[in-house]
């Protein structure tokens, strides 16, 4: 297959080819540059050759030909690389007189591109391509441990455990140990500002050793142990935002998988759609060669033939696009291919009280138990803040070997308990707990706007749901109905009562019931999934 692209610039045209320039693609890229040749208007054209993966001999010649009416011909990697310079040396007429030297140019090209399939042989050896078979509770597992974004949650949780224990060190008593050893000397007229008489203008030096243990420790100080309670609110509110990551991922999963076996459920209705229009053709034929059919209605099957398999075409390249997608999420390997173990299926739902369920998404969403999680931390931040007020107790103590030198300490020691009152702190206090009553009154207007999203969320998937229930009954009675319209009209076409527009709009009364089926399928699993978000529930639902 050959894909050509045109990019339109100020002052020139680039045509970029990718894929493969042989057989019936070489005559449509001689078209394409006839049809398009006019338009250039003078400016110069590069025809971009870094895509091409096969190029045949007609190919060469049609680039060749396109090179001597003016076009540049570029393009990176060995093979491009080798195809411009064979065309540019046929074109300036290099080739008759230098062929002994573009024969060698030829066999470096060849070895060049040999060792280059030998690498990419050895490097595709290397990687691994097998297929990986998954059922949807193994994508949701994989996704659980694999996808970057849980990844991140687990590790916010985990730095939210060290802010606590970092909040908790400063209740508890700090030790270190001292070793000092200073020699002092001053100027004395520096410090007194005078001279004395008699006496030297510097003392000194003086020699001064200490070592030994110190400790600090709090013992009343209420800003402290409130940080300690904010820190461990903090923690409780990375691990619903670490669950709210969870239930978001899961259900990007469960989507992804739903769509993947949509897409599969449309490629095999689609073959099967083009096996009937395949025996239908056939039929049509066979019937106008003994005389009991008309061309038109050969044509007729012909065409609906030729529309199915480009459906088919469709759904096949549907089909893969999801599963990248969902490779994607997995962050597996894009060298393996996936495969889907499940099947689209019916799962017998009770009907859902809208009430309760509202009452059990307030408790479960994880996004409602950070924000009161948070509205507990701002209102621990706002009391710590107000209890700076209040005057701290620390002791502090040393014990320690003083001397002029080592030789000569002696034990000393020092023990003090130490009362701080604030008196005035220039409005910082005030301005701490204004902030604090700030963030409180923010996070009270979110959590009323998460309950109406909430609210939203759960009536319109309980609704959901309940129609999707509906329409299965309706898509599998649709199903049924089409294929006895269809097995009818080939029996009416067959025993010559009706010419096969009958059959033909049998067809296609199939292909929208057979699609509807999928859809009805498709949406009644979304909304099951999209109902266990709502409440909350959607990671226990798929994971276990």
């Amino acid at each position: 297959m050959l894909r050509i692209t045109t990019i339109d610039q100020v002052e020139k045209m680039i045509i970029k080819l990718e894929g493969k320039l042989s057989g019936p693609w070489v005559e449509a890229f001689s078209s394409h540059w006839q049809k398009s040749r006019d338009a250039f208007g003078g400016r110069k054209v590069e025809v971009d050759l870094s895509g091409l993966t096969f190029v045949d001999t007609a190919g060469k010649k049609l680039l060749c030909s396109i090179s001597c009416e003016g076009a540049r011909m570029v393009g990176s990697g060995l093979m491009p690389k080798a195809l411009v310079e064979e065309i540019c040396a046929e074109d300036s007429g290099e080739k008759s007189q230098k062929g002994f030297d573009l024969s060698k140019q030829k066999a470096a090209h060849l070895i060049a591109l040999l060792v280059f399939a030998l690498l990419s042989a050895a490097s595709t050896r290397a990687q691994d391509t097998t297929t990986v078979r998954l059922t949807l509770r193994d994508a949701v597992a994989t996704a659980l441990k694999e996808n970057p974004q849980v990844q991140i949650a687990t590790l916010n949780f985990a730095e939210s455990h060290q802010d606590q224990s970092i909040a908790r060190s400063a209740l508890l008593p700090q030790a270190g140990v001292e070793v000092l050893d200073r020699a002092t000397r001053f100027d004395l007229y520096a410090e007194f500002g005078s001279k004395f008489p008699g006496i030297p203008e510097h003392a000194g030096p003086f020699q001064f050793f200490q070592a030994g243990p110190s400790m600090s420790m709090p013992l009343l100080d209420f800003t402290l142990w409130r940080r300690w309670q904010a820190a461990h609110q903090g923690v409780n509110a990375s691990q619903a935002d670490e669950s709210t990551v969870h239930e978001q991922i899961v259900l990007l999963v469960v989507s992804q998988y739903l769509s993947g076996m949509r897409a599969n459920a449309a490629v095999k209705a689609a073959q099967s759609r083009v096996d009937l229009a395949q025996a239908l053709y056939d039929q049509a034929s066979d019937l106008q060669k003994h005389g009991a059919g008309t061309g038109i209605d050969t044509l007729r099957a012909n065409v609906e033939l030729q529309n199915e398999k480009q459906h088919l075409l469709e759904a096949q390249t549907q089909q893969k696009v999801a599963l990248y997608g969902l490779a994607r999420l997995l962050n597996l390997d894009p060298h393996r291919d996936i495969e889907l173990a499940d099947s689209p299926g019916f799962y017998e739902t009770p009907e859902i009280d809208e009430t309760q369920s509202l009452e059990q998404a307030y408790g479960e969403r994880p996004e409602m138990k950070t924000l009161l999680a948070r509205v507990q931390e701002a209102e621990l931040a706002r009391r710590g803040a107000s209890e700076s007020r209040l005057p701290t107790l620390n002791f502090y103590g040393t014990w320690g070997e003083q001397g002029l030198s080592a030789p000569s300490a002696i034990p000393a020691y020092i023990y003090q308990v130490t009362v701080d009152v604030p008196l005035f702190t220039g409005g910082r206090i005030h301005a701490d707990i204004a902030k604090d009553n700030i963030e409180i009154k923010k996070l009270n207007a979110q959590e009323a706007d998460l309950r109406n999203q909430i609210a939203l969320e759960v009536k319109t998937s309980v609704a959901q749901l309940d129609a999707a229930r509906h329409e299965v009954d309706v898509a599998n009675l649709g199903l049924n109905l089409a294929h006895e319209e269809v097995s009818q009209a080939r029996d009416r076409f067959q025993a010559g009562v009706a010419n096969n527009i009958e059959v033909v709009n049998a067809q296609d009364a199939l292909a929208r019931a057979n699609d509807n089926q999928i859809e009805a399928l498709y949406r009644y699993n979304q909304s099951r999934a999209d109902f266990s978000r709502a409440i909350g529930q959607i990671e226990a639902l798929y994971s276990k």
